[in-house]
């Protein structure tokens, strides 16, 4: 995605609202995944290391940064796909339906002020929740450290809900107008059918099933990252690494369902597969 997007840039000379998302979107998929991928290493080969004050900081706060962006992003997608396609009768939807190109770049910049300030808090707290959390308490200081640990935990709690439940929103929303939307389309489609096969209709069809795809990918890596962040499991048990294991194929998951869906990302494997075949040959 990334590479196809680019190079678009690069011969038409100009960045388009669609493909600056794309590159966003990839580009913070592909760190949150890396970054993911060594956390989980680091956990489980250097433990000692891992649970040392400054780097489970770092870790966290730039994983938060990492995944509030990527929802962020997918969720402007989302949003950019529905000001195209719906059809809108209020002015103010009117007129965003108009400017979203020029708006676009702002929403993506003011977004990722918005996750890196969300994230911040994590770099404050997340030690010491964690520390009140793993550690047994005393008869002494068990009252203040339950006072503590739940103000430090209603912070992170709340910024975290503000970093990952407003794009949860956009997206959400915009995926039921675009498919509700699309539905309607494809009815008036049926209904001056003619009996034989009508690209545009499966064009929508297949739109709708891209979209929903979206939506139910989106949704589980949502409730898999709040399990994590909630420590609902404990900590390297077999409900935890279920949840990790989700939190990476969703990504992964809506990746492919980008490139399945969109004739130009397609074109590229397609060829790398051909030359490979020659290679072979």
């Amino acid at each position: 995605i990334l590479a196809v997007s680019s190079t678009s840039c690069l011969r038409s000379k100009i960045l388009s609202s669609y493909d600056m998302i794309m590159i966003c979107l990839s580009l913070s998929r592909f760190f949150l995944q890396t970054w993911m991928m060594l956390d989980l290493f680091l956990s489980l080969f250097c433990e000692m290391s891992y649970y040392e004050e400054n780097l489970f900081v770092i870790f966290k706060t730039v994983f938060m940064f990492l995944n509030n962006s990527s929802l962020w992003f997918a969720a402007w997608l989302s949003f950019f796909y529905c000001t195209k396609v719906v059809r809108f009768t209020q002015s103010l939807f009117i007129w965003l339906k108009q400017r979203i190109s020029s708006l676009m770049p702002w929403m993506l910049i003011t977004s990722s002020f918005f996750s890196f300030a969300t994230s911040l808090p994590f770099a404050w707290d997340i030690y010491n929740v964690h520390v009140n959390f793993t550690d047994p308490l005393t008869m002494t200081n068990s009252s203040e450290r339950r006072v503590t640990m739940k103000t430090s935990l209603f912070v992170l709690i709340l910024f975290c809900n503000a970093g990952i439940a407003l794009p949860l929103i956009v997206f959400v929303v915009s995926s039921i107008l675009l498919i509700r939307s699309l539905c309607i389309h494809i009815r008036q489609m049926q209904n001056i059918a003619t009996g034989f096969r009508d690209p545009s209709l499966e064009a929508h069809i297949g739109a709708i099933k891209s979209v929903f795809s979206f939506l139910i990918l989106y949704v589980t890596y949502f409730i898999s990252l709040v399990l994590v962040l909630s420590n609902f499991f404990l900590p390297l048990s077999m409900g935890e690494a279920m949840c990790i294991a989700v939190m990476a194929a969703c990504p992964a998951g809506h990746s492919m369902v980008l490139i399945w869906s969109n004739p130009k990302f397609r074109e590229l494997p397609a060829r790398i597969l051909h030359h490979t075949n020659c290679h072979a040959r």
